[in-house]
């Protein structure tokens, strides 16, 4: 309850003071390429309930039916607008507005695309599924240079799947098992430290066209 009650409040809070960068963010990416301002796609949420998540559009319109699901640094369908708004996580602010409608948290595992929840082991997955999807988590500071480690290799999603996502159930579990508001706030910590001084090569990939 009182997780809940701290993701409300900070989402709430987060979109009323980022609301004139949000407006800001949104007229550049429909300026910069054409398409809409938002990205939308299906992840899995707590429980296996499937959602739509939000994100501005890093990507050229038609990116999900012209590459593969996994982008890399140096993917040629991300816009100019994408490749700062990736670099700088800006792309996932409209996030806060799947926080305020219960899809996710503000911490909690990443969620994921059906196809790559399909690969999770039995036990794994009901685990994972147990909690609410986040916006940032232990797994995502780690990897917070995703994107460049996947662009070195010819073959990103195999990377991604074998040695990446494996490692990112393991934070995924000790969360579920582990996880407190101490523990969220000491991740937000992280995240907002990471951030600042994340450089411009590094981010994380992401799935699907943003």
């Amino acid at each position: 309850m009182a997780k809940r009650l701290f993701d409300l409040v900070f989402s709430a809070l987060a979109l009323l003071v980022l609301a004139p960068l949000l407006l800001c963010v949104a007229l550049w990416v429909t300026l910069d390429s054409p398409g809409g301002a938002f990205f939308r796609q299906t992840r899995v949420g707590r429980a296996g309930k499937p959602f739509r998540i939000y994100k501005f559009r890093t990507m050229c319109a038609d990116a999900e039916a012209s590459g593969p699901a996994i982008t890399a640094q140096a993917d040629a369908r991300i816009t100019r607008a994408g490749h700062w708004l990736r670099r700088t996580k800006l792309d996932e602010l409209p996030q806060f507005l799947n926080v305020l409608i219960g899809d996710m948290s503000i911490v909690g595992p990443r969620p994921e695309v059906p196809q790559y929840v399909d690969l999770y082991p039995a036990a794994v997955r009901s685990i994972v599924l147990s909690v609410r999807p986040g916006i940032t988590d232990a797994a995502s500071i780690e990897f917070r240079n995703e994107s460049h480690i996947l662009g070195q290799s010819s073959d990103p999603e195999r990377i991604y799947v074998e040695q990446i996502l494996p490692i990112k159930l393991q934070h995924a579990v000790h969360y579920a098992g582990h996880h407190s508001l101490w523990g969220d706030l000491k991740i937000i910590a992280r995240t907002v430290a990471a951030l600042w001084h994340n450089s411009p090569q590094e981010g994380m990939a992401q799935k699907d066209g943003t």
